[in-house]
């Protein structure tokens, strides 16, 4: 799956699911995702065998534009946490890639090396908390910026601060915290993606969906999401249509950049 189709992915859905639950199925999360209109997931690091939930996904899904994420491209700190966990270890950048990722997210930023491998092939989404970091991140290829822990950091109202000052140029993903109250408020603000977790969910709902191994329930549950993602962005985007028009489009209508020329 090229760049461009992973972005326009991301930007039809206007939502990335982490996934870092290891009660799920993760193809069987995927299938209700697509039910559900999410045609994307990160599958995070976080998880057991994360490679091997990702290989599996892409393997039996692979029109499915599957991520992964809490990637930590730092080799220093990658061998400490793997000499520590043998059992587990983290895979590096180049191991999702070669398992094939549509897309990478970081809690944290990409190494240059990276960017010098991957920049413009592959959609990589870094994890920035402040507005150098943006700028940064962006200048070396990044596509989309996570602002991450998003609440943590302020919310819509930090977005709203540092976004004019970064000329509205980068596409800002806030993740962390993010659900049904305050989804409107990011929109508002010129958010396009956002990520969030299964937290989304009620936690009753949520046990429900994990005793049960209820699909179905689930792809209700994220039904809501991205129906409240799709009507908000049709307020304030009117003529944008998400689920048709090119990058080029978008960018032109919002006048953000997602690096891919």
């Amino acid at each position: 799956m090229d760049i461009r189709d992973a972005i326009t992915t991301l930007l039809q859905d206007g939502f990335v699911l982490v996934f870092n639950q290891d009660r799920l199925d993760i193809v069987k999360t995927a299938e209700a995702l697509v039910r559900a209109g999410i045609n994307n997931m990160e599958v995070t690091c976080r998880i057991s065998k994360p490679l091997e939930k990702l290989q599996r996904l892409r393997a039996e899904l692979p029109d499915f534009v599957a991520g992964a994420a809490s990637l930590i491209d730092w080799p220093g700190m990658l061998k400490v946490y793997n000499s520590a966990h043998p059992e587990d270890p983290l895979p590096s950048v180049r191991q999702v890639v070669d398992a094939g990722a549509c897309f990478l997210v970081s809690p944290v930023n990409f190494s240059d090396a990276s960017y010098e491998k991957l920049a413009r092939k592959i959609v990589m989404i870094p994890g920035c908390g402040s507005a150098a970091e943006v700028v940064s991140q962006f200048s070396k290829g990044a596509n989309l910026c996570k602002i991450f822990p998003a609440r943590e950091l302020g919310g819509p109202a930090y977005i709203k601060a540092i976004d004019p000052a970064i000329h509205r140029a980068v596409s800002l993903m806030p993740t962390g915290g993010t659900n049904a109250d305050n989804i409107p408020d990011y929109i508002k603000v010129g958010v396009l993606v956002l990520g969030g977790s299964f937290s989304l969910v009620e936690k009753a709902t949520m046990q429900r969906i994990i005793d049960g191994q209820d699909y179905g329930l689930l792809t209700a549950q994220f039904a809501k999401i991205k129906q409240l993602i799709d009507r908000l962005r049709a307020e304030s985007y009117p003529g944008i249509d998400f689920a048709k028009d090119s990058v080029e489009q978008i960018s032109k209508a919002t006048g953000r950049n997602f690096n891919i020329g």
